[in-house]
């Protein structure tokens, strides 16, 4: 009789390794516990298109930015429409996450590259605002980046993003797509899809 349960154990073994080990379609979603569970539960639009890069979204083109206060380097609050009249890459991360931590160095060299004819927003998810952005700003020491922030996390709510998600807008203020995950800003791939704005 002592053996059952020892078998049983066993045999339950290779069940709860075998979830352990499944690939997921979606890359990983770095701030999914951090979301209120009406958020995690909503229904969303499936994404067009999966490459190495992320998740490519274009469910949401031509929807209007959204009209949400963030605040700007200097403390003031400001809408996407702060910056009408060319095209803005928004995005939306966080210190505590590493993919968003791993790509900021390349939104850096975009920004830079890209100079007047685009717009990059990095905004921060992170709650504790300022006391924990700035430090952050400091030691990178990005050339062109600026510590915009959301800690209310205001933004990532609004959009039901898990982040890194990063969001391209055209000259007009509408969206033209947004990536779910990482990218490395200055490959080719990404070049292409930013061209979709100009």
């Amino acid at each position: 009789m002592v053996l059952r349960p020892l078998i049983l154990c066993l045999l339950m073994v290779p069940l709860v390794a075998g979830g352990c080990d499944r690939q997921s379609s979606a890359p990983e979603q770095a701030n999914a516990a951090a979301m209120p569970d009406e958020v995690k539960s909503a229904p969303r639009a499936k994404p067009a298109t999966t490459g190495a890069m992320g998740v490519l979204d274009r469910s949401h083109k031509g929807e209007a930015a959204s009209t949400l206060q963030f605040l700007d380097p200097a403390g003031t609050p400001v809408t996407l429409a702060s910056f009408a009249g060319k095209p803005v890459l928004l995005n939306l991360w966080a210190t505590w996450c590493a993919p968003c931590v791993a790509e900021m160095p390349t939104l850096d060299a975009l920004a830079v590259r890209e100079g007047g004819t685009l717009t990059i927003v990095p905004v921060s998810q992170d709650l504790e605002g300022a006391a924990k952005v700035d430090p952050f700003f400091k030691n990178a020491q990005f050339k062109a980046l600026k510590p915009y922030r959301d800690p209310q996390a205001a933004l990532s709510i609004a959009f039901q993003a898990n982040l890194p998600t990063t969001i391209l807008y055209d000259s007009t203020g509408h969206e033209v797509w947004r990536m779910l995950g990482g990218v490395d800003w200055t490959g080719p791939q990404a070049a292409a899809l930013l061209a979709e704005a100009k």
